[in-house]
């Protein structure tokens, strides 16, 4: 080969390498705005889809959809799987899903999407103190209790602090949620220590389908296909089921699974800092909810207390 020869095919090479790096960062900016962004704004959309379709239905539906894609996805790539897999489905399908997100599409009926945010922004401390008790070893710092302390202060001052107070069921709502978030902690605790084998994303259907089983049931139960009619449900509900299936359920959650591939699982864990910042903005700017300071306030607390129960958590393992 030619010197000439040579030169073109290293600067057509080195192009290519260029090419392909921007296209690696682009999609890391993807997926990160991915699981901030869209994350964020289901709880907007989960208010707007439960206005007119009952709220157990919304969330079954929603998980079903989005579970029969991800199955068909990894039976696809010949995925298949495994009993302890189907068994463990059960479990976390009913924490994560059937308590976890069902009370929270509840609750949504009553209370401002920006609130529910804030409010299941602190599972972190529920996850730190339910660790912390199935190991039976209390390892604890200043920073640690700081963001317990500054946490619960937070939850404190939004219960209380706003003119929501009022409003029938709005308590009710708000312990629903943190039933809710203490039911997601529970299950994420039973997957760390089921120690189970095989695909994350096969397993996510799995509990994803079981989960939307357990919502529809349950929805018949409570009465929910009483007086219900499709034509009663506005073409806002329908376009906020689908954008949560479509984009909450399917895109945010492969862009997480791609991310904890690629990246350290603290750095992908920094979506719970901003996921609920997004939600009370978009409810502020596009649900009519109220942004006054001691909301604000309650915002600041909650995602400072969050922050430094991570960086605590962390520090403490790196420790141990």
């Amino acid at each position: 080969m030619s010197d000439t020869a040579q030169a073109i095919t290293q600067v057509a090479a080195a192009g290519d390498l260029t090419v392909a790096r921007k296209s690696h960062r682009l999609r890391i900016v993807l997926a990160f705005l991915a699981i901030y962004l869209i994350w964020g704004s289901t709880y907007l959309a989960i208010r707007f889809a439960v206005a007119t379709i009952p709220p157990l239905f919304t969330a079954g539906f929603r998980h079903l959809t989005a579970g029969i894609i991800l199955l068909a996805w990894c039976l696809a790539k010949g995925l298949r799987p495994t009993w302890p897999q189907i068994r463990a489905s059960f479990v976390i399908g009913f924490f994560f899903f059937l308590i976890g997100h069902g009370s929270l599409h509840w609750a949504e009926r009553i209370v401002p999407s920006g609130w529910a945010a804030l409010l299941i922004a602190i599972e972190p401390i529920f996850v730190f103190l339910l660790s912390s008790a199935a190991a039976r070893t209390w390892k604890l710092s200043g920073m640690l209790v700081a963001g317990i302390l500054l946490g619960l202060g937070g939850v404190a001052l939004l219960l209380r602090g706003t003119s929501l107070e009022a409003k029938p069921g709005t308590t009710l709502a708000a312990v629903a949620i943190l039933v809710g978030a203490l039911s997601w902690s529970v299950g994420i605790i039973y997957s760390r220590r089921s120690h189970l084998s095989g695909n994350p994303l096969l397993l996510s259907a799995l509990s994803l389908l079981t989960g939307a089983v357990m919502l529809l049931a349950a929805a018949m139960l409570a009465g929910e296909a009483r007086g219900f009619s499709f034509a009663q449900v506005t073409l806002k509900s329908w376009l906020a089921l689908g954008y949560f299936i479509l984009f909450g359920s399917v895109v945010a959650f492969t862009a997480y699974n791609w991310l904890l591939e690629h990246f350290s699982p603290t750095l992908v864990a920094t979506h719970t800092y901003v996921n609920p910042v997004v939600a009370v903005l978009l409810g502020w700017l596009y649900g009519g909810e109220g942004l006054s300071l001691k909301v604000g306030v309650a915002a600041a607390m909650v995602v400072g207390a969050v922050v430094l129960v991570d960086r605590g958590t962390n520090k403490l393992h790196l420790n141990s």
